[in-house]
C-alpha cells in the first residue's frame, strides 16, 4: 500500500529544520548504502552518528509518535532513526531495491523492514527532477511532494529517484518493522481503521456498529500481530 500523508511538518516546523540542515556537514550518501544500491546512488546525507542529525533524528521521531495517519497505515514496532539527504545537481539513485534488515544505531537491534517513507522538505518549486520513482508490476508512480509531506510505500518495491536538473531536493527518509508483517493484513486493518474513525464521527463512539467493528479491528490485530 502506497499512502501520501500531509502535513508530517507544519510550514514552520519545515523551515526550522531547514535552517538546521543548512549548518549540517553532508557526507557521502554511498556510505550508508548496500553493495547493489550504493553502485547507483550518488547523494549526499549527513551523518547518522552526528549530534546535528541525532536532534533532527529524535525530533521527527516525536511528531510520527503523534501522527494518527502514519500509526494507522504502518502500525509500527520499531523504526530506523530518520536520516536525511541531499541531491543537487546531477545526483540521483538508480533503480534499487533497500535492505531487508537494518541496524538500528548504537542499540544491537536490527529491524525487519517492512515500510518505507520520504519526508519531502524541499518545495517542489525548487528543484527540476528528483522524482521519487515506485515501479510496480504494471506501471511506474512518480512522487513529488510538497515540503512537510510524506509518502509510505512496502520497502520490498523497487524505486528510484530520477536526477535533479537545477536547484536541490533535500528530505528525510526511515524504515519501519510494522506489527503486521502481512502488506494485505496491513491494508486491511488500515480500511477498517479509517472506517470505524469516519463512523465514530457520523454515530459517536457509542454507536452499536461502531463498537462492533472496533472489535473486529482489534480481534483482527490480536491475530495477525507479530510482537
Amino acid at each position: 500500500m502506497m499512502l501520501h500523508i500531509p502535513d508530517v511538518l507544519s510550514r514552520e516546523e519545515v523551515n526550522g529544520l531547514r535552517a538546521r540542515l543548512a549548518q549540517a556537514e553532508w557526507e557521502d550518501g554511498r556510505l550508508t548504502a548496500g553493495a547493489q544500491s550504493g553502485s547507483v546512488k550518488n547523494n549526499l546525507q549527513i551523518a547518522p552518528g552526528s549530534a546535528l542529525g541525532r536532534e533532527l533524528s529524535t525530533f521527527l521521531l516525536r511528531k510520527l509518535g503523534t501522527n494518527p495517519l502514519f500509526n494507522s497505515a504502518v502500525l509500527p514496532l520499531r523504526l530506523v532513526p530518520p536520516l536525511f539527504n541531499r541531491y543537487d545537481e546531477g545526483m540521483f539513485f538508480g533503480a534499487h531495491v533497500d535492505n531487508a534488515l537494518r541496524p538500528i544505531p548504537g542499540s544491537g537491534q536490527r529491524v525487519r523492514t517492512d515500510v518505507s517513507s520520504t519526508l519531502f522538505l524541499s518545495e517542489p518549486e525548487e528543484y527540476d527532477g528528483g522524482e521519487l520513482v515506485l515501479y510496480g508490476p504494471s506501471e511506474e508512480k512518480a512522487v513529488r511532494l510538497p515540503a512537510g509531506h510524506m509518502i509510505v510505500y512496502p520497502t520490498c518495491a523497487l524505486h528510484a529517484v530520477t536526477p535533479v536538473t537545477r536547484g536541490s531536493r533535500i528530505g528525510a527518509f526511515f524504515w519501519s518493522q510494522s506489527t503486521i508483517r502481512s502488506q494485505e493484513h496491513r491494508a486491511i486493518l488500515f480500511d477498517l481503521d479509517q472506517s470505524i474513525q469516519a463512523l465514530t464521527q457520523r454515530e459517536g463512539p457509542k454507536s452499536s456498529e461502531v463498537l462492533r467493528l472496533t472489535n473486529v479491528y482489534h480481534n483482527l490485530l490480536r491475530s495477525w500481530a507479530e510482537l
